[in-house]
């Protein structure tokens, strides 16, 4: 049998068979094991499938061998494969680092449990991107949000119950709502395929039921997302989980989220109906340019650094829904590219505050006083994601916001052209405060003298000099990027 024929279905199998081993084992360094190996196979299989992909326009799958839109379909196009390298790439650098430093966060007895939920989130967010089946999208997003909800709760401070509490709460909401928009659409469709959807969904457009579907799936997709105003769940996961968690999130959570609001808009809806006929396109535009205000504004005053970053997500998603907002090949470009430049640039900036967070317990901006010196590998790394955040030139952050620029004058909307820029200055006060802080105070005490694993090290240099190689080379996150938006548009208008 040919393994790579498999590889579809293997991506999602191997980390739902990964969990329950991580409890089994028992010894949390050996659910270490297990958990890494699991991570480094699913980065293996989505550079296979992007590999496959060079062949092929899209990869389809039929599990145990039943045809869609009758049997279930696992579904990989371009824009699928820049994700599932994100996850893939994601799990591995946050899996290294979490070897000493959930020893350091977690209780022993949890720690086993705590790599059976990570898996768990992987195999969730994978099954998401993968599936071409729209009921399924829903059971794999309850998957990754459940484990969430519980690896959130297992932070050090008691507010990580409140902070997991209340994104139970509106995590159900958002499926809920999401859940409502999946009935309605199979009511008038009769199928829950999505290319099957797509091709039946003009017949019904016009439909009460139809355009009630797409409002109560973009609330939802909104929600999981981080969309303003459905952030409110956001800041304290962020803050108060432990380090690895707030890492892997920021760089995966709410970008499958944004990737399956950008199947529904392009692929099912189509942006001539859902970014023409509905004023959608003009909501994202104002909410993501009051997110990128308002949740810079607020990044400012945040003696938490962990809230700082969080805030700062959000006005990052309102880059994202800007440029979507835009609807036109430049605006999903630069959203697709700001989607997976952000995963590197926020996940180095978590995993230097987890670092921070090992040699010390909090993220408190008084006690980064004096780390410049103490701490310089450390603080340079943050520096560098700091400046990537910012979008100076030679970082990744500067090439998708560039391109997000260029596209708003393209559409001669100069004014959010120049919000853009306005909000990257708020981001110089916010990482600027960190900086100054850090470089130019002298220690409030004596820190502790404690030698940082080489395991965090190395994850955090990893994502640190990505941040800079793709900001010199753009050749493989815009060729892929392009490549996703090119068949995007093709299904969609």
């Amino acid at each position: 049998m040919d393994l790579s024929a498999q590889l579809p279905a293997l991506i999602v199998i191997a980390p739902l068979l990964a969990a329950p081993l991580c409890v089994l084992v028992g010894n949390p360094r050996l659910a270490w094991g297990v958990a890494l190996l699991t991570s480094v196979f699913c980065f293996a299989a989505a550079l296979g499938l992007l590999q496959m992909l060079q062949h092929v326009d899209v990869l389809s799958y039929s599990m145990g061998g039943w045809a869609p839109p009758l049997g279930i379909e696992l579904r990989i196009d371009a824009l699928g494969a820049l994700l599932l390298l994100l996850l893939g790439g994601s799990s591995v650098v946050v899996t290294l680092f979490a070897l000493r430093s959930v020893e350091h966060e977690v209780a022993l007895e949890r720690q086993a449990l705590f790599y059976t939920a990570l898996m768990l989130v992987l195999a969730g967010l994978i099954g998401i991107t993968v599936t071409g089946d729209i009921f399924n999208i829903f059971v794999f997003l309850e998957i990754s949000s459940l484990s969430t909800y519980a690896l959130i709760s297992l932070g050090r401070d008691r507010r990580a119950l409140f902070a997991s509490f209340r994104y139970l709460v509106m995590g159900t909401i958002g499926a809920t709502f999401i859940l409502i928009g999946i009935g309605f659409m199979y009511v008038m469709t009769g199928t829950l395929n999505l290319q099957d959807l797509a091709e039946r969904l003009p017949a019904v457009a016009d439909t009460r039921a139809i355009r009630a579907a797409f409002a109560f799936l973009t609330i939802g997709l909104g929600l999981k997302a981080a969309m303003f105003p459905l952030h409110i769940w956001l800041p304290n996961a962020y803050a108060y989980s432990p380090s690895v968690v707030s890492a892997f999130l920021a760089s995966t959570a709410t970008k499958v989220a944004i990737y399956v609001l950008v199947r529904v808009l392009l692929s099912l809806y189509g942006a001539h109906f859902s970014l023409g006929e509905l004023p959608f396109d003009k909501l994202l535009l104002v909410l993501g340019s009051v997110g990128i205000v308002a949740g810079s504004l607020v990044a400012i005053f945040q003696s938490n650094v962990k809230r700082m970053l969080a805030y700062s997500s959000i006005a990052q998603v309102g880059y994202i829904l800007l440029a979507i907002g835009l609807a036109s090949q430049p605006g999903f470009t630069a959203a697709l590219l700001h989607l997976f430049n952000h995963a590197i640039i926020k996940g180095s900036l978590f995993l230097a505050l987890g670092v921070v967070s090992f040699r010390f317990t909090g993220a408190k901006l008084a006690d980064m006083a004096g780390l410049g010196k103490t701490m310089p590998w450390t603080m340079a790394a943050f520096v560098v994601g700091g400046l990537s955040l910012i979008g100076v030139p030679a970082t990744a952050g500067f090439i998708s916001k560039w391109y997000l620029v260029i596209a708003l004058i393209d559409a001669s909307l100069w004014p959010l052209a120049i919000l853009v820029l306005f909000g990257s200055l708020l981001a110089v006060v916010y990482i600027g405060r960190v900086i100054e802080v850090a470089y130019y105070r002298q220690p409030a005490r004596d820190l502790p003298r404690k030698q940082i694993p080489i395991t965090m090290v190395g994850s955090l240099w990893l994502l640190t000099l990505g941040n800079v190689y793709f900001g010199l080379n753009t050749e493989f996150s815009l060729g892929l990027v392009s490549l996703a938006v090119s068949s995007l548009m093709g299904v969609g208008v």
